[in-house]
Parts: structure tokens; sequence; C-alpha cells
């Protein structure tokens, strides 16, 4: 795992994991438990269409996928920030254009933290 961590009055759960599939797995089980169903078959698929296609990018596509969200939630703040970003857009009661504007800067960061 890396040591890269932004600053933040808590600090992160976890250390941003290496971008492999195992990495992320265990950095999922530690930070979201509920979530490692969905990983597992996205990974499966991401395997799958990477065999039919002799292409790495569903591949590529699965780690990058997983990286943000492991760099999301392993701030609690930001990850909670993030989900109630994407009820006010979901919800469309208000102008979302500001909280579209914070999820992509908030993506943006969980990339670059993860190196992407």
């Amino acid at each position: 795992m890396t040591e890269q961590q932004p600053s933040g009055p808590y600090g992160p759960l976890i250390p941003m994991p290496e971008l492999t599939p195992d990495a992320l797995r265990a950095a999922v089980a530690k930070i979201a438990p509920s979530r490692v169903p969905a990983l597992t078959r996205h990974l499966f698929e991401a395997t799958t269409n990477a065999q039919k296609s002799s292409s790495l990018a569903p591949l590529r596509a699965f780690v990058h996928s997983w990286a943000v969200f492991v760099a999301i939630e392993r701030h609690p703040e930001r990850a909670a920030r993030l989900r109630e970003l994407e009820r006010i857009v979901d919800e469309g009661e208000a102008d979302p254009t500001d909280a579209v504007a914070e999820i992509l800067t908030i993506r943006k960061a969980a990339e670059t933290e993860a190196g992407l």
C-alpha cells in the first residue's frame, strides 16, 4: 500500500492500496465489506470481457473504478459528502449544478490520490 495520503482532520481509515485486484479487494473488505460481492462480480465480468475482446481495457476500467471507490471511501467525511451530493442530484429538487461540480472535484481528487 502506498503512503500517499491527503491531509485531513482525521486522516484516512487505511493507506491507499496498490492498484491490483487483490489489494483493492482487501481494502474494500476493510472499509466497505458489503461491497465485496459487487467487486467480485465486476472483476469476473472484466476478466471475461478482457478474454473475449483480447483487450486489457475491461481490467483497466475495473481497477480505475475500484481505486476511485477506495480512495473516496477510506475518508468517511468525503464519502458521506459524496453520498449527500448524489442524493441532491438524484432527487432533482434543486439546481444540481453545484452538486455535480463538487462530485467531479471529489472524483478527480480521488483519481489523483489513487495515482490514476
